[in-house]
């Protein structure tokens, strides 16, 4: 036991002699123009402490979406009220927002380089097991962070106070109405446990009979980011994000399912009370987006399976834009079809009200409004920096879920060895959001500009987008 320890003591300190050697290079490089690199609208790079690419890139991502960092400082509120600064560390989203803050320029550092592995250690002390050393995959890791959130989220007492409960939860009831309430001052109340962080979605699952259009109820299921599978190319025909979405929503037809309607059906048809067997039928699934959140992570799935069962990776690009519609994709409530019934007999008609047609959906073959990820003419204003797309629209047209493209994520490598790079936004006035921005191109310590041209041609794996 005692070889290995010495081999292991001499490894550690090659190691810690060139750590050193970094560290002296990175002053050299970095240390007097520092500031400097800061004006001019660079952001702190991350160390690499053994294939920590994986976290350094999503944290630059994340650093780029502003509505999850006022989040996560609504959030943290609570801690620093009544909490020690040890205690403070203890929490993932203290540690986690004092990173993205320095990585959004909203945290002055003096440091260029930054090390990110604090929040590996907070993560460990969560219980979850994640090696620096090995190679990691970037959404698998924001799958753990939007967790462990929401872990942390539901460990929060949910009311201040044993007074009116029940008035504690209605949004409405004010301060002073407590204060009267309980005949004296109470702490203001907080109501960030109650807020989602802004990744969270729902998806609806519709299911509808072939036979009898009976329709299930809505099944809602949550989500923090869209997971698509790249469809299979066809020849001459570039794949864009349009395809992935669509391709994810696309119905399928699910065999031998039992439906009630029908089996209602059939049992009234038959005489002197016979018992009738469950009717099955082939159902219609569709998934749509229930709830589309303020920001939305796209992950693109690269990884296949060959023939003989072994992992491969997608390489080819999936076209996508600066902006984003997603109108098309999010759920509506159905509206009843019109029956065959006789004007006098449709129910819609005896208060003097017409049927509404049922929500139309775009016709096979026809071309969108908006192509997201399209390079047509028709939707060249995409690839101009903050051109903002509402000239697109006819008029009363205009999109309700338009997103703006934040960071984008980027694997290279195969299924086996990679590494991870982000280009992302660079940090600046939140009113100048709508105004061309500087995009930046961040590998682990280095950081230097990107053009949107640039960025668009990147064969994406995770795509941050925020609504606007």
């Amino acid at each position: 036991g005692a070889v290995p320890r010495q081999a292991l003591m001499r490894h550690w300190a090659l190691l810690g002699g060139a750590a050193a050697a970094l560290a002296a290079t990175l002053f050299v490089l970095w240390g007097p123009a520092g500031r400097t690199r800061r004006r001019r609208g660079l952001v702190p790079g991350l160390l690499n402490v053994g294939n920590t690419c994986f976290l350094n890139s999503l944290l630059q991502g994340l650093s780029s979406c502003p509505s999850f960092v006022r989040w996560l400082e609504e959030f943290t509120a609570q801690y620093r009220a009544g909490h020690s600064k040890s205690q403070e560390h203890q929490h993932l989203s203290v540690t986690l927002l004092q990173l993205l803050r320095a990585l959004s320029g909203q945290e002055v550092t003096e440091e260029d380089v930054l090390d990110a592995s604090c929040l590996l250690e907070v993560l460990r002390m969560n219980r979850w097991q994640i090696s620096s050393f090995e190679e990691q995959d970037a959404h698998e890791l924001f799958h753990v962070l939007t967790s462990s959130l929401e872990d942390e989220r539901e460990r929060q007492p949910r009311v201040t106070h044993l007074f009116d409960v029940h008035s504690l939860e209605q949004p409405e009831t004010t301060q002073k109405q407590i204060s009267c309430r309980t005949r004296g001052s109470l702490p203001p109340v907080s109501n960030h446990w109650k807020s989602q962080h802004p990744f969270h979605g729902r998806l609806t699952s519709n299911m509808v009979c072939k036979h009898c259009e009976h329709q299930s109820p809505v099944r809602f299921d949550t989500f923090d980011s869209l997971s698509l599978s790249i469809p299979a190319a066809v020849w001459g025909r570039p794949m864009t994000l349009d395809h992935c979405l669509h391709h994810f929503i696309s119905s399928e037809s699910v065999k031998d399912v039992v439906c009630d309607n029908c089996t209602k059906i059939q049992a009234e048809g038959i005489l002197n009370g016979q018992s009738i067997e469950n009717q099955r039928t082939t159902f219609v699934k569709q998934l749509k987006l229930g709830k589309l959140p303020q920001c939305l992570c796209i992950h693109l799935q690269r990884l296949s399976w060959s023939s003989q069962g072994t992992p491969l990776k997608r390489h080819e690009h999936v076209q996508f834009s600066e902006f984003l519609v997603m109108d098309i994709y999010k759920y509506r409530v159905p509206v009843h079809k019109p029956s065959h019934k006789t004007p006098e007999e449709s129910p819609g008609a005896k208060d003097g009200t017409a049927v509404k047609p049922p929500e139309a959906e775009q016709a096979p073959g026809t071309k969108p409004v908006f192509m997201n990820g399209a390079s047509s003419s028709s939707s060249s204003f995409l690839m101009s920096p903050g051109t903002f797309p509402l000239a697109a629209f006819p008029e009363c047209r205009a999109p309700l879920y338009l997103y703006r493209l934040m960071a984008v994520v980027v694997h290279h490598g195969d299924m086996h060895s990679g590494h991870f790079v982000t280009y992302r936004r660079s940090p600046g006035p939140r009113a100048a959001l709508a105004a061309p921005g500087q995009w930046l191109w961040v590998s682990d310590d280095s950081v230097r500009r990107a053009s949107l041209q640039e960025v668009l041609a990147a064969s994406a794996y995770l795509l941050f987008y925020e609504r606007v």
